[in-house]
């Protein structure tokens, strides 16, 4: 266990309430998730250089290149923050994962799509949320 975990989170918390950035905020608290489940992270908030969608964070999780898309609320009023992934949204996440895995050399048969949703302060971790390919 990380002695300095509650310091982070402390410190996380006055910068993003200083900001007001709720999104920003919750790929802190992925990244932080992800990288104490032991994946690695690659990249954040990947852009392909043509434009066309961002991919939150990049990781590895063994053998398995991961692409997670991370949605955060305040709260669960209105709806579930994974609800928000329509089809257009997974239409742009998988042409940018296809440019990073063309420009990375990764295996295109070894990826997955994860979604992390956060409602307040509870977080939900859906692995392989939907498939790479149409």
């Amino acid at each position: 266990m990380n002695l300095l975990a509650p310091l982070y989170r402390f410190a996380d918390l006055l910068r993003h309430r200083k900001l007001r950035n709720t999104g920003r905020r919750g790929e802190d608290l992925a990244h932080r998730y992800l990288r104490h489940r032991g994946f690695v992270i690659t990249a954040r908030n990947w852009r392909p250089p043509q434009g066309g969608g961002e991919i939150d964070i990049v990781a590895r999780d063994g053998e398995y290149l991961v692409f997670v898309e991370v949605k955060t609320r305040t709260s669960g009023q209105w709806n579930a923050p994974e609800r928000d992934i329509d089809h257009d949204k997974i239409v742009a996440l998988r042409r940018a994962a296809r440019d990073y895995v063309r420009r990375s050399g990764a295996d295109p048969d070894r990826l997955r799509f994860d979604v992390i949703a956060i409602t307040g302060g509870r977080l939900e971790y859906l692995a392989d949320a939907f498939q790479p390919a149409a």
